[in-house]
């Protein structure tokens, strides 16, 4: 036997069959993964059966489009494999011991802990899990002879991959849902890219974290007169679904008697939120820098603007403000009242609080809502905004039609209608002050057509759906007549963006300053 033994691992292995066996063998490490999704997948659709085929072949599929980046150096793709033996026992033995998901809060845990800590943690199974599932694999990898193969041959092998994934992955776009609304808990399994890529994402953001940046040169005001500037960042809304944009379905009932701007052909510049709240808080814009200056809320701040940032999302950079609050701690504070509620309206509530406090001074206020997320969009609402029927209330698409996919998308934008209509009484409730409001998505959203879902498609394939956001103003009197501003005056404006909102605010503000650019403001006379 041991002389069996022996004779295979002196023979020489093929350094892409060696990656083959690799991505097969790595699935055990994937077992907590498999179980998951079986245990939430619904095996009665096609769709359940789809996604778990899917889940099966890209972890197979990537493990080995991974190693074999390593593979032209036969000795460092051993390195690598033993290395990840190990490392892959470790993480299973955690994820099975103590149902823990690899995730980068996870890690962060994992980097804060110290020895004795850790060490609690250790049982004897430990011991077992890195012997058999570690040591070993990785002892009988360092011992075979793994030869070079042909770079033409792996160049064929990988675009065969690629494409073959491409078409699945197209074949079967529906159920791409079911991935989205369950990414982190995917990410938190996949060994190994759950320990990888979660520790460099939680570096990355430490690093970012630590960054110092760049202070935006000082601005001056042209008179000092108060004025509060309300910002609203959509999520995921499009403009083809707003009445106020030609929609034929009535979305917005209560904007179209509040007097607003619709702002036409503003189109997102990125398609994901991260991004493009960046480039809403720059100065720069969409424009590439290595250098971090300071976003538009730290900017106010230091000028001597009170900024409130509330959030039922996420995605921005690291402000320096006085006031950050979530929805989730206002729900906290509101107690009963508020009950188990995650809408967007539990922020008009901050809204109220610290507006009445702060009448007779400069404001800054931003809402982020989580407006349209998908992809579960019938969870974005309450109950009583379920206007158009029946609405998908599934992650699998199997289970609705396409149009009970738009009822419940165009459900959010009611409700997100309510909730700009909600913030326009309450600053029009409150006399003789100059207040604007200011609305624009992050992006749009795709609900099946061209066979994509949601958002977040590279910017050069992404269709319109995914670029054409609602840009919208209210304007107080007010605010007009100090500003000898009309609404008339915005139908010359052309090409919106996220570009224009850093300097719109600016303008609203009447602030001058080196990094103002009046081509941008929206309310600039032209």
């Amino acid at each position: 036997m041991l002389s069996k033994i022996r004779f295979f691992l002196k023979k020489e292995v093929d350094a892409d069959l060696f990656s083959l066996f690799y991505s097969l063998f790595n699935l055990i490490y994937n077992i907590p993964l498999f179980i998951f999704a079986a245990k939430n997948l619904d095996f009665h659709s096609y769709g359940g059966y789809a996604s778990f085929i899917g889940l099966f072949l890209a972890q197979i599929s990537f493990v080995y489009i991974f190693l074999t980046v390593f593979s032209f150096i036969p000795s460092l793709l051993k390195i690598i494999s033993s290395i990840l033996f190990l490392s892959n026992s470790v993480a299973l033995y955690f994820v099975c011991e103590y149902n823990a998901v690899l995730d980068k809060t996870m890690m962060g845990n994992v980097f804060n802990t110290n020895t004795g800590e850790a060490g609690e943690l250790i049982g004897y199974k430990f011991f077992i899990y890195i012997f058999f599932l570690g040591i070993i694999p990785s002892l009988s990898v360092l011992a075979l002879n793994i030869k070079k193969t042909s770079v033409i041959r792996k160049i064929y092998l990988l675009i065969s991959i690629v494409l073959a994934i491409s078409v699945f992955a197209y074949l079967n776009s529906k159920t791409w849902l079911w991935f989205d609304k369950n990414s982190k808990k995917i990410g938190g399994l996949t060994m190994p890219f759950s320990y990888i890529g979660n520790t460099m994402r939680y570096f990355s953001e430490k690093a970012a974290l630590n960054k110092v940046p760049v202070k935006l040169p000082d601005a001056s005001f042209e008179n000092k007169d108060k004025t509060t500037v309300i910002l609203v960042i959509g999520e995921s809304a499009r403009s083809s679904n707003f009445s106020l944009y030609g929609y034929p379905r009535i979305t917005n009932a209560y904007l179209k008697n509040d007097s607003v701007v619709a702002l036409p052909n503003a189109r997102s510049l990125s398609t994901y939120t991260t991004e493009s709240v960046a480039f809403m808080l720059s100065h720069l814009g969409s424009q590439k820098t290595k250098i971090f200056y300071e976003p538009l809320p730290s900017y106010l701040q230091r000028q001597g603007i009170n900024v409130f940032w509330f959030s039922n999302n996420w995605g921005e950079p690291k402000l320096d403000v006085s006031y950050y609050k979530k929805a989730s701690k206002l729900r906290e504070e509101c107690g009963a009242a508020c009950g188990n509620q995650n809408y967007d309206s539990l922020m008009i509530r901050g809204l109220k609080e610290e507006l009445n406090k702060n009448q007779s001074s400069d404001n800054f206020m931003v809402f982020h809502l989580t407006g349209s997320h998908g992809p579960l969009y019938s969870s974005k609402y309450p109950a009583e905004f379920e206007v158009f029927k029946p609405a998908c209330k599934s992650v699998d698409l199997q289970k609705c039609s396409s149009q009970e996919l738009i009822n419940a998308y165009d459900n959010t934008i009611l409700y997100t209608d309510y909730f700009l209509h909600e913030v326009i009484s309450f600053l029009r409730s409150i006399k003789k002050m100059s207040s604007v409001m200011i609305y624009i998505s992050d992006h749009g959203e795709s609900l099946g057509e061209y066979g994509f879902y949601l958002h977040g498609a590279p910017y050069s394939m992404a269709p319109d759906f995914q670029k054409n956001i609602p840009f919208i103003v209210w304007m107080s009197d007010e605010f007009k007549k100090r500003r000898k501003i009309s609404d008339s005056d915005f139908k010359e404006i052309k090409n919106l963006s996220q570009d224009n909102i850093f300097h719109s605010v600016m303008g609203a503000f009447l602030m001058k300053s080196p990094v103002y650019e009046k081509s941008k403001d929206i309310f600039a006379k032209r």
